[in-house]
Formats: structure tokens, C-alpha cells, sequence
């Protein structure tokens, strides 16, 4: 992969904001193992790596790697992985400006990542916790310039949804994606364009097994979002917006860690929408740079640039 010289993160820092991310960042413990380990079983590891994430910072990178012009509202702490979790942000072109540094922990995430590329993953919020309605506040400037607005749910909902409202509010498109699973207000679900969300995200906004794809897909859009999208992993995704519902494959390659996969879909996504493609055809790619990302370990680091070929 090959990362944008300098004159061009400096032409991306100096461009107007397409998308804003407003969300998490993490840095990453990620544990090679055979297996998951069964309660209370203690398994020997193979290698550990520390590496950036968080569901926002991934997006964000993901987004600006391929080429996306990027801005992001977050937080890290004063610890010694602040530094580790927001370098990949910094080597993207990510715009920083509103990533606030405030007393105590990074968001930390403990990975644990089997043959075969499965994982299981433990997250304690940090510094997430603390982006509140003041690091809204402070990036008003934003929300005038972007044409996506991307959230997740690894801070706090109530800021989620004023950065939703914000973000509507000035004309912009608002990404949501409901994760880690967890139940929506009717007023948030009503600004998702689209929701975003896999198959165990929307079984429990659902309240039900999900059934065939369009019934799925019908079920959230009552719910009351404008538009749709269920990740289905390497069966690709399937969604719903004014057009009609809709499924694309994805492509079939050997996965090597799935951490980050449904991120870099998001990221891809958010870009996709910005540049003005239909909702379809931006899942469609966002489908191959999921693909990409899984061949790889990690998840900022296993995300393509802008000139990568993809699967």
C-alpha cells in the first residue's frame, strides 16, 4: 500500500471538510491466538501488536486514505497510547483540529484475533467518554462545510444525536452506524441516511431474526430510517432507499483478521455518498474495500490508499 507523499496531505489538509467523523478512537492490543479461549481457559499467544483503532478513527481513516477529505471530533487521553492511537489519523491527512486531549486514559481495546481471522474484541471508553455537546460546540465551523456526517455508538448517544441534528440541520447527510448493538431513538433513527448496520445490529433494533433480506431491510425503514444498509460479511449487503431494496456480493477473497472490515465499509461508504453515487452503487464499493481490509491484520493499517487496486 502506498501512503500519499507530502504535497498531497497538504493539498488534503487545505481543501474544504467532505466529511466529518464524529466518534471514537482507540488504541488496539491485538492478540494472535489458535483459538478463542473458553471461559475461565487460558490459551498462549502467538504475537501482539499495538495498533490504532476506535470505530470513528477507522472510518475516518478509511475514508481519507481512499482520497476522502476528512475531518474528525473526538478525544484521547493523557497516557502513553494517545500517541499510538492517533497516528494513523495524522498519516491519512485526517484533520485534527477538533480532536481534544483531556485527563486520563486513550480508549483501549483488547483483540483477540484466531485462526481463520475471527475475533473477539473488549473495549474500555477512555478518553470516548468524554466528547460532549462542548466538542460539538467547538467544530460548529464544520458542520457547514461537510456533506456526510459520520456516527457510531462508542461515545456517548446523547452527543450521537446532537451531531445528528447538527448535521441535518446544515444540509448534511447523516451515516449512522449502530454500533456496537444497541437500541435507537425513534428521533435519531429518523436522521439515518442511511442506518448502517450488520445482521446482529439489526436483529436487535428489530426485536426479531431478521428473515429474508427485504424483509429485514422493509422492518428498519418502518422503524423509521430514510435508508439502509445490513453488512452480511463475505455475503456482501443488502439495503433499502427511495429507489427500492437492493443487494450487492461481495468479493470472495481469504480473510486473515476481520477487525475493522465493517469500519472500513462505513469509511469507504461515507465517501462514495459524498462524491454523489447512489446509495447502491456506494455499497458496491464499500463491499471491495471491506474485502481489501480483511487480507490484512489489523484495521487502520489494513486499510487501502486511494491508487490500490482492490478485490
Amino acid at each position: 500500500m502506498t501512503a500519499p507523499d507530502r504535497a498531497e496531505r497538504a493539498e488534503r489538509a487545505a481543501a474544504e471538510v467532505d466529511i466529518v467523523v464524529v466518534g471514537s478512537v482507540n488504541a488496539d492490543l491485538v492478540v494472535e491466538v489458535p483459538r478463542h479461549p473458553a471461559p475461565g481457559e487460558t490459551l498462549t499467544g502467538r504475537d501482539v501488536h499495538l495498533l490504532p483503532g476506535g470505530k470513528g478513527a477507522n472510518q475516518a481513516v478509511a475514508a481519507a486514505r481512499l482520497g476522502g477529505r476528512v475531518a474528525f471530533v473526538g478525544a484521547v487521553g493523557t497516557d502513553e497510547y494517545a500517541g499510538p492511537a492517533t497516528a494513523e489519523l495524522e498519516r491519512a491527512g485526517v484533520d485534527l483540529t477538533h480532536l481534544r486531549r483531556v485527563p486520563g486514559p486513550t480508549g483501549l481495546a483488547v483483540v483477540t484475533v484466531a485462526d481463520g481471522g475471527e475475533n473477539a474484541i473488549v473495549v474500555v471508553p477512555g478518553a470516548n467518554a468524554e466528547v460532549d455537546a462542548a466538542s460539538l460546540d467547538d467544530a460548529a465551523g464544520l458542520w457547514a462545510q461537510a456533506s456526510v456526517c459520520v456516527l457510531q455508538l462508542e461515545i456517548p448517544h446523547a452527543t450521537v444525536a446532537r451531531a445528528a441534528a447538527l448535521a441535518d440541520d446544515r444540509g448534511a447527510r447523516v451515516l449512522l452506524n449502530a454500533a456496537p448493538a444497541a437500541e435507537l431513538s425513534p428521533d435519531l433513527l429518523a436522521l439515518a441516511d442511511p442506518l448502517v448496520v450488520n445482521e446482529h445490529e439489526a436483529r436487535l433494533l428489530l426485536g426479531h431474526d431478521l428473515g429474508s433480506p427485504d424483509r429485514a431491510t422493509a422492518g428498519l425503514v418502518v422503524l423509521g430510517a430514510r435508508s439502509v444498509v445490513i453488512t452480511l460479511g463475505p455475503a456482501g449487503a443488502v439495503g433499502r432507499d427511495a429507489g427500492g431494496a437492493w443487494s450487492v456480493p461481495a468479493p470472495q477473497v481469504r480473510a486473515r483478521d476481520t477487525t475493522g472490515a465493517g469500519d472500513a465499509f462505513v469509511g469507504a461508504l461515507a465517501l462514495a455518498l459524498a462524491r454523489g453515487d447512489r446509495l447502491a452503487d456506494a455499497a458496491r464499493f464499500a463491499t471491495s474495500v471491506a474485502a481489501a481490509s480483511v487480507q490484512r491484520l489489523g484495521a487502520q493499517t489494513s486499510y487501502p490508499w486511494r491508487h490500490d487496486p482492490l478485490p
